[in-house]
């Protein structure tokens, strides 16, 4: 039994054993050739590689036996697995809805403030790069010229106001003249009629022989002095009438020259106004060339101003517009200021 188990496992090793031997010394001493297959085995030569599927056998047992052995680390490391795949996807898609770019920088307006009006600088109480609110004064120019030209435009003012008081009245002393004068007329109306009467009567007296010539002759002649007299009132009342709408021609040029000197009056005051130099809205001055003493010129600057209304242009790609929208809020970062951080939103795309 035992040489037929070791011929059948270590079949090479023993055919090389016998090559080493003879044939006869095999046949004449049996004993030392059974020996040599009973230590054949243990010889290092005679190791032959263990078959792959018996190794295959060794190892899924192993692995079973772990699983088996640490369920709940294999649970605990497949569910932090499941974790991070499932962040590493919600990180991914949340970077995704952003867009970003380092190729932006501010922009603001600027433009230069100049005053209306020309004189003398008196004061300057701002510095470069001061920052000011809407209202704060700038600059002031001497205005003693023109708080005269105005004094003078309230004067016409005041003329034509006069000028047109005196035409009312002149109007009201005309109605009156008026009122006699048509009152002459129905009075030289009223003798005209009587002397014609008269006149009338003394004819059919003298016709019919009980009165004189004389007195026929007299009395036309009064009718004809009354027909004058008649005729000279409704003359003067004509007159007058139309005097009354002289002076109301007179009075509208007296109000038309009311408006222009208030029209001067009011181009004074926005003079004299012009004569300090104002922010119209919050901003910081820069490049300040103002100085007291200074001879400004109308339209010539006095310093360059920036409002507080700022903005930052920034370059996108075009594959990046596509996400974006007026309204959606945009998170700055200044080179400058590092620590801060700024808020804001797309205000045109």
């Amino acid at each position: 039994m035992f040489d037929e188990d070791v011929l059948e496992q270590r079949g090479p090793a023993l055919k090389h054993v016998e090559s080493l031997q003879s044939a006869p010394a095999l046949q004449r001493d049996p004993t030392p050739a059974r020996n040599e297959q009973a230590r054949a085995p243990a010889g290092p030569a005679d190791k032959q590689p263990e078959s792959p599927t018996g190794s295959g056998e060794e190892l899924k047992p192993s692995r079973r036996g772990l699983l088996s052995r640490r369920p709940v680390v294999s649970a605990i490391g497949a569910l932090l697995l499941a974790s991070a795949l499932g962040g590493g996807y919600l990180y991914v898609d949340h970077i995704t809805s952003f867009q970003s770019t380092d190729d932006a920088f501010i922009a603001a307006r600027q433009f230069a403030l100049a005053p209306k009006v020309s004189g003398y600088i008196t004061t300057v109480p701002v510095t470069d790069n001061q920052h000011v609110k809407a209202g704060d004064v700038i600059a002031r120019i001497d205005d003693r010229d023109y708080r005269t030209a105005l004094a003078q435009a309230e004067a016409q003012v005041a003329a034509a106001h006069a000028s047109i008081e005196n035409i009312d009245a002149q109007l009201d002393v005309q109605q009156a003249q008026i009122a006699a004068n048509q009152a002459q007329v129905d009075q030289a109306q009223a003798a005209l009629v009587f002397a014609g009467q008269q006149a009338a009567r003394y004819e059919h007296l003298g016709q019919t022989g009980y009165g004189t010539v004389q007195n026929e002759q007299q009395y036309t002649s009064q009718l004809h002095q009354q027909q004058a007299a008649l005729a000279s009132a409704q003359a003067t009342l004509k007159l007058a009438q139309r005097q009354v709408d002289s002076l109301k021609a007179q009075r509208n040029s007296s109000v038309a020259s009311l408006a222009q000197a208030q029209a001067q009056r009011e181009q004074a005051e926005l003079n004299l106004s012009y004569t300090t130099v104002t922010a119209a809205q919050p901003g910081r001055v820069v490049n300040l060339g103002a100085a007291v003493g200074q001879f400004a010129q109308a339209g010539t600057s006095l310093t360059m101003f920036v409002p507080d209304e700022i903005w930052v242009t920034a370059n996108f790609k075009e594959i990046q517009l596509d996400q974006m929208r007026r309204g959606d809020p945009v998170t700055l970062k200044i080179d400058a200021y590092p620590e801060r951080t700024i808020r804001g939103h797309v205000d045109s795309v």
